[in-house]
């Protein structure tokens, strides 16, 4: 079994903002596979299906966090410990300023560049080995008045979210082929999806 993690921060203020956008790909995730409606556990909110995968059959636990960003690791490890799902199964999907906006891309262990939903969870695991799906946001434009954390906590402007779709198809595509290839594969397929829409 695998555990996906979306990130984000609970409350309305921040539905729609380009740091939730762990959330909005978990949701993506469970309408795509008709999973169980999200129900309270683990200080978040989770369901147990599984992944209908070119014929397979996946078993998947989802889970969003309903603490705040900073503290995900407190409901990650519990869940992961409860379901006895190790590291190197749990997804983490989240969002990343170091890649533009529009790519996305596998990682597999690693540091956590910043993220501070992504911190606490090593911690808390008490290892970085753990997969990350990672939804580049970019960085604020010039001009941008405010910081990088008013970039990420503001919403997506109306060219992303017309964009926006599409995102969300390949983050759940990258997910699907780690839980059906394996980290590694998936990494190389998908990054090299990434860097050829990147490409001139």
């Amino acid at each position: 079994m695998h555990l996906v993690v979306g990130l984000g921060n609970p409350g309305r203020k921040y539905e729609g903002s380009r740091h939730n956008v762990g959330f909005m790909v978990l949701d993506a995730l469970a309408r795509a596979h008709g999973l169980p409606e999200l129900k309270e556990k683990f200080s978040g909110l989770w369901a147990k299906g599984e992944l209908g995968l070119g014929g397979e059959r996946a078993p998947v636990a989802v889970l969003r966090p309903t603490t705040f960003m900073n503290l995900s690791g407190d409901s990650v490890q519990p869940a992961a410990a409860f379901l006895k799902v190790p590291p190197a199964s749990v997804i983490v999907v989240h969002d990343e300023i170091d890649l533009p906006w529009r790519d996305v891309r596998v990682k597999l262990g690693g540091g956590h560049a910043g993220q501070n939903g992504v911190r606490h969870i090593i911690a808390r695991l008490g290892t970085p080995d753990f997969v990350r799906v990672r939804v580049g946001v970019g960085r604020p434009p010039p001009g941008f008045r405010g910081d990088v954390a008013d970039w990420v906590l503001g919403a997506f402007d109306a060219s992303e979210r017309a964009e926006l779709p599409d995102v969300l198809t390949e983050a759940c595509a990258a997910i699907e082929q780690v839980i059906r290839d394996g980290a590694s594969k998936a990494m190389t397929a998908v990054n090299a999806r990434a860097g050829a829409r990147r490409a001139p």
